[in-house]
């Protein structure tokens, strides 16, 4: 049976075992590569500072390569009498080298092994969400531009307003996408900074070189203070679920127009046969069940920035057993929300726009406005111009003219999707993933 890292010949009682590991076993698989990236890393460093010879160096590097190669495969697993992702790689590491396995701990403590491998998660994990979001922008704009010429109904307060149009409702959300991209970066930088080094909080009297270890992995720099690297535990995921959150707001309020602009009362929009569901017992019934769970979903991905800040705001610095339960809110959420924003850039495309909406005269009086602007522009003061619109909507003799010409900036007519794209470019390259990329692959290749 392996033992624990902490291990000095007590035995622990089952029910306290269970009670403390929790779900770590089932949720540190998604961390096994980070942990294998960060110790090759960290022995890379001990090396240089004399804590490993070099001719125990390579067969090091060379056995944490074949784990991360497994782990790629999908044919890594932690055996259920091991702790944690932590506690499985030093087992593997000690069975395929011996006593040379036991020596990678030097200068560590599991505490920002756990940091790390959290941080170096969650810039993956941003990398793959954003390429998402990318995906999904690119889409509105596509569906805005094919459809800007087609009017639609806008609404304040649920009535009916002011003309708006296909290509500025698909546009909004393209648009909203580039501001929680914005967030997302933000967080993406505050992620991106290495605690290796911090130890249980309070540095090691071991002479680390905590640059370097920032350098091989690729990390914009260290989070400086040894203290503040183990404070930033549960405020990392905090921060970069809220980001997450943000994202999730946009696609809910998404999903609620397209269920609201499918139902038959709207009849804006018609979603494919094969995108929705029926009923047991009305046989008309088109649901659009996908839009309604991702609103739910999205949600419920809305909260859990809250469930983080509840865990983690009421303890004082150095490190606590339950910051270990922030894993359980942080890391599902990246998938759930990946499978949101696949499933609306699938049924985006699909969706079949009703053309003629404005034929129909409940519409009539949202042009009231444009009236209003036409005597404005002719010379009459607005609030006589105001005033005669209104007796004439009243006395039933207005009469809408439903051609539009809004030219400014971010309108009807001049919608400004290029401008949109550009900024979704320019936030993608700010977040410099390849500087990632390419630090884990120089650190592979070091094991060759």
């Amino acid at each position: 049976m392996a033992k624990k890292l902490w291990d000095k010949g007590i035995v622990t009682n089952q029910e306290i075992e269970r009670f403390t590991i929790g779900h770590d076993q089932e949720l540190d698989v998604q961390l096994a590569p980070y942990d294998v990236l960060g110790s090759m890393a960290h022995i890379i460093m001990l090396e240089k500072i004399g804590l490993l010879k070099k001719s125990e160096l390579k067969p090091l590097l060379q056995s944490l390569k074949t784990i991360y190669l497994q782990i790629e495969q999908g044919n890594f697993t932690i055996e259920p009498e091991v702790e944690d992702v932590h506690s499985q790689i030093e087992l593997l590491l000690t069975r395929d080298l011996g006593d040379l396995g036991k020596k990678i701990h030097s200068g560590r403590s599991r505490n920002d092994q756990a940091l790390l491998d959290l941080k170096l998660f969650a810039r993956h994990r941003i990398e793959k969400t954003v390429e998402l979001i990318k995906q999904l922008i690119d889409t509105l704009l596509e569906q805005s531009e094919r459809y800007k010429e087609v009017l639609m109904p806008g609404y304040t307060h649920l009535q009916v307003a002011m003309p708006s149009s296909f290509g500025l409702w698909f546009g909004a959300y393209a648009e909203s996408l580039t501001d929680d991209l914005q967030l997302l970066l933000a967080a993406y930088r505050i992620a991106n900074r290495n605690p290796l080094g911090s130890a249980a909080g309070y540095g090691s009297s071991f002479p680390l070189n905590r640059q370097m270890t920032t350098d091989m992995l690729g990390f914009d720099s260290m989070n400086f203070n040894v203290v503040y690297a183990q404070m930033g535990r549960g405020k990392m995921e905090r921060i970069v679920t809220t980001a997450l959150a943000s994202v999730a707001a946009t696609l809910s309020k998404l999903a609620y127009d397209a269920c609201l602009f499918s139902s038959q009362n709207f009849g804006f929009i018609q979603l494919p046969d094969a995108f929705t569901t029926g009923s047991s017992i009305m046989p008309h019934k088109k649901n659009p069940d996908v839009f309604e769970l991702t609103r739910a979903k999205c949600n419920k991905l809305q909260a859990a920035p809250q469930q983080i800040s509840l865990i983690i705001n009421n303890l004082p610095s150095g490190y606590f057993r339950d910051m270990q339960i922030t894993k359980e809110c942080f890391i599902p959420t990246f998938e759930e929300l990946d499978d949101c924003l696949r499933m609306t850039s699938l049924i985006m495309p699909q969706i079949a726009i009703n053309q003629s909406i404005l034929d129909d005269s409940r519409y009539d009086l949202m042009f009231s406005v444009e009236a209003v602007n036409d005597l404005v522009q002719n010379g009459m003061p607005f609030r006589d111009a105001y005033k005669k619109i209104g007796d004439d909507i009243a006395a039933g003799s207005f009469h809408p003219v439903k051609t539009i010409h809004h030219t400014h900036e971010g309108s009807i007519g001049n919608l400004f999707n290029d401008e949109i794209r550009q900024l979704k470019n320019d936030l993608i390259a700010a977040f410099h993933f390849e500087k990632r990329s390419e630090a884990e692959s120089n650190l592979l290749s070091m094991a060759e």
